[in-house]
């Protein structure tokens, strides 16, 4: 009986070569490839040349670079240099709530109307797995937007603070039209952003403006009801003419004073005294006449001066604080209009002329790669549990 473990008598011509080949053959040479190999390497790696390779459809992409920037950017202080120094940017807020949008459910229902999104997505001839809808994904909107999100990308770049758009579809127009629509959602965003700041920066001045319009109009409603009432302009003015007219008066009266005693002097039974006391007297009452139209009594203008200064002082403030509130939110606006926000192209979106996805052999070896990972460290796993059976 022969002994299993003996090797075979070497024959041949060549003995020695024959000995060498079988010593030098892998251990396991003979034996075929474990089922765990084919399961876990060779099929994945089959099934991923074969949709890359004959099933995947090709895919154009359209790219545009943009920027969201403020109409005046703030100098950055000494803490925002050394940031920027060492690489760390300030995050632009608006910028992501741009890229936000762009991946929203907002705009996939926006793109529904205007780039017809579902005939994109779903256009006649692209392969089942990759278009929209794949094998049980629905037709919803909540379907779609998964889709959607699987055709558009959008990136930022911190140390230059511009974003890159990608979009994917399955003719070039398509992509092109995609990304100009986002672009154009992007630029609607931030102009109700700034819309949306600006009434908030200046709300509050309006309201000042509109209260100090009001106290002005008040104001002079009531100047004008007291004039019509009092039947003239300004009774400022009017006293003022009184009292001219009193002091005229008065130095008549004291030129006739003096021309009586002088000629009372003179001649003491001249028969021109009588009338010159008959003209002093007239002159005083009219003096006292035109004294109690200024002051002293009941319908005099004392007491209409008063009211129509107050009346007038009122109208000054009104119209000083319309003109500080009317400033204030010219200020405002000015101010909103620096800090506007404003979306700017850079490049694109084109229309592509090849192309560039998916990448088929990239995406095999990925596949091969992964797989023969997993496989190892499935190996390893498997072999470490005999052994520690084994052992036991």
């Amino acid at each position: 009986m022969s002994d299993p473990e003996r090797p075979a008598p070497v024959t041949g011509l060549f003995p020695r070569m024959e000995a060498a080949r079988r010593r030098a053959r892998l251990p396991f040479a003979d034996r075929p490839l474990p089922w765990g190999f084919l399961a876990v390497v060779v099929l994945p790696t089959l099934i991923a040349a074969v949709y890359f390779l004959l099933i995947a459809s090709p895919r154009y992409v359209s790219e545009a670079r943009f920027i969201v920037r403020a109409g005046q950017q703030p100098t950055p202080g000494a803490v925002g240099l050394a940031l920027q120094g060492v690489g760390l940017a300030p995050a632009q807020t608006d910028a992501f709530a741009v890229h936000d949008w762009m991946r929203s459910r907002d705009a996939v229902v926006e793109l529904r109307d205007r780039a017809r999104l579902e005939a994109v997505l779903g256009a006649p001839g692209a392969d089942p797995f990759s278009r929209w809808p794949r094998p049980g994904e629905g037709r919803s909107v909540e379907g779609l937007h998964k889709a959607f999100r699987r055709f558009v990308t959008v990136g930022y770049d911190s140390t230059t603070g511009i974003s890159v758009l990608r979009v994917e579809a399955y003719r070039p127009e398509d992509a092109r039209r995609l990304a100009e629509s986002l672009l154009g959602g992007g630029e609607r965003l931030v102009n109700r952003l700034n819309e949306r700041a600006a009434a908030d920066a200046v709300a509050e001045a309006t309201r000042a403006v509109d209260e100090a319009e009001a106290r002005l109009a008040l104001a002079s409603t009531r100047l004008t009801g007291f004039r019509n009432r009092q039947r003239f302009i300004d009774p400022q003015g009017q006293a003022e003419a009184g009292g001219q007219v009193i002091v005229a008066l008065t130095t008549q009266l004291a030129t006739l004073r003096a021309d009586r005693a002088q000629l009372a002097a003179e001649a003491p039974q001249s028969p021109q005294l009588p009338s010159l006391d008959g003209r002093i007297r007239a002159l005083e009452r009219q003096i006292a006449a035109e004294r109690a139209k200024i002051a002293g009594a009941a319908d005099s203008l004392a007491p209409q001066v008063s009211a129509y200064e107050d009346l007038v002082l009122e109208r000054q403030f009104a119209d000083r604080q319309l003109a500080e509130a009317t400033t204030a939110l010219v200020e405002a606006r000015q101010e909103a209009r620096r800090q506007s926000l404003y979306l700017e192209r850079i490049a694109g979106p084109l229309a592509a002329d090849e192309a560039t996805r998916p990448r088929r052999w990239r995406s095999i070896l990925i596949v091969l790669l992964s797989a023969l990972l997993i496989w190892g460290v499935g190996r390893l796993l498997v072999l470490g549990l005999r052994e520690h059976r084994q052992a036991a």
